[in-house]
């Protein structure tokens, strides 16, 4: 077995962690089956113009339609050698995370040593305390957890993974960058041994938001979690600048500023050996969200929207330092920090810090992801009272890294069709989503959160 502190040791001389966020449905509500997800890893590993985009990052361990059957993304991933970002949903209550870990022991049964030779890591919820922060609730996003419950939960996948040939898999959590710089979180860094980012300047409408401040943005938000992160690694488990859509503040959503977000941000990442999975491969199956992240359109096809190479790009990143991630059996990457997203609204809010002075970050564009929703189904968390914390103004429903805490938002991630409202029992796992802060927003982040849910 690896320990934790070889396997983080080896990623500092190992290739960065190069993917793409991947839900559990598609747009209609349908559930993924093992082609699905062999046709979207194969087309991954193929893109014109990049090579290495080889992992899949997953928001639950259910198969969408069951209680706790593992979800088919695990053997298309072991016949595609695709490597594995792991998620577990954790904001559906006790009950829904039990069935999440019922799962991922069945998986290490099932599917052996060929399972967790590929796993690169595990991710216990996703932007949980961006939803549960004043931000996420205020922004309309969906049930989130208390620090103190994804501190448990980290607890509980350790335990799990014991003895198995899981055991030393880093475990983390994702959430966006103002989620782990509010101050009030420490329990849950404290129980990673890496952290996840979530960033969309796209969504940070509370300051010049323009393509051409992309950069800074990010750059500002990835300083700021790695701050926070005390020397955890931090690895950019969600970024993008969508290909359509509506306009958010300054940011325009075309394929020409997609295309220059690649080349001032995500270029730099993959040059600083960065563990970076990227938002999002596809989000237009069948039904194209509004706004859209995918890279290819509603046809699954190798041929990007825009041109994807690194070539004569400044590789230059003013904040960030490359730090250890690595899978439990050698797929390692260096990490840095990301700004990340938050999403959904649920229980109290634990934000103590001032989100105003840094802006609106944004959650990912979609916030839950399909695969769970039926994991959910039988699970039942009603938000309490918000807590006082993190005042933000600000709309944006996707990821921020610039300033500001994001929730969020609706989109096609896969593993929901429609958002459940902040009162109602949440029955399905968000994606992530940069966190809409004013109502404007919400109302965009409503829709992108639809859309995510079918990724």
């Amino acid at each position: 077995m690896h320990t934790i502190a070889s396997i983080l040791a080896l990623a500092t001389t190992a290739s960065a962690i190069q993917g793409f966020n991947y839900g559990s449905t598609f747009t209609t509500g349908a559930a993924k089956q093992q082609s699905d997800f062999e046709s979207e890893f194969t087309t991954a590993q193929n893109l014109k113009g990049t090579s290495g985009w080889t992992s899949a990052r997953l928001y639950t361990m259910v198969q969408g339609g069951t209680a706790s059957d593992p979800i088919s993304a695990i053997p298309a991933a072991i016949k595609t050698k695709t490597s594995l970002l792991l998620g577990l949903w954790a904001s559906g209550g006790d009950t829904s995370f039990a069935n999440e870990i019922l799962a991922l022991k069945a998986a290490i049964q099932q599917y052996g040593d060929d399972f967790a030779k590929l796993v690169d890591g595990i991710s216990v919820g996703s932007e949980d305390l961006y939803r549960n922060s004043p931000m996420g609730i205020a922004a309309g996003s969906n049930v989130g957890a208390e620090p103190d419950t994804i501190a448990r939960y980290i607890k509980e996948t350790k335990d799990a993974i014991s003895g198995t040939g899981l055991e030393g898999a880093p475990i983390g959590h994702v959430d966006t960058w103002t989620a782990w710089y509010n101050g009030s979180n420490q329990a849950v860094i404290d129980a990673c041994d890496w952290i996840g980012m979530d960033a969309y300047p796209y969504f940070q409408d509370t300051m010049p938001n323009d393509i051409s401040q992309s950069k800074s943005l990010f750059q500002d938000a990835l300083g700021k979690t790695q701050q926070a992160a005390g020397g955890k690694p931090v690895w950019i488990t969600e970024t993008g600048q969508p290909v359509s859509g509506k306009t958010v503040g300054q940011s325009i959503a075309s394929t020409e500023n997609a295309e220059t977000y690649w080349k001032d941000v995500v270029c730099p990442l993959l040059s600083s050996n960065t563990n970076l999975w990227y938002y999002t491969l596809q989000d237009a199956a069948p039904d194209t969200p509004n706004p859209s992240f995918g890279i290819v359109g509603n046809k699954l096809q190798t041929t990007p929207l825009f041109d994807l190479s690194c070539n004569n790009t400044d590789t230059g990143s003013s904040s960030s330092s490359s730090s250890a991630g690595a899978s439990s059996t050698g797929n390692s990457g260096a990490s840095i920090t990301a700004s990340g997203s938050g999403s959904g609204s649920g229980s109290s809010a634990s934000a103590t810090g001032t989100a105003s002075s840094i802006g609106n970050s944004g959650g990912s564009p979609g916030g839950v992801p399909n695969s769970q929703i039926s994991s959910e189904q039988s699970a039942t968390v009603t938000p309490t009272a918000i807590s006082p914390g993190a005042t933000g103004t600000g709309s944006g429903s996707g990821s921020g890294s610039g300033s500001g805490a994001g929730g969020s938002g609706s989109g096609t991630n896969g593993t929901f069709t429609a958002p459940p409202s902040a009162t109602s029992s949440t029955t399905i796992p968000a994606s992530s989503g940069n966190g809409l802060q004013s109502g404007a927003f919400a109302a965009a982040f409503a829709a992108i959160m639809v859309a995510i849910y079918a990724l």
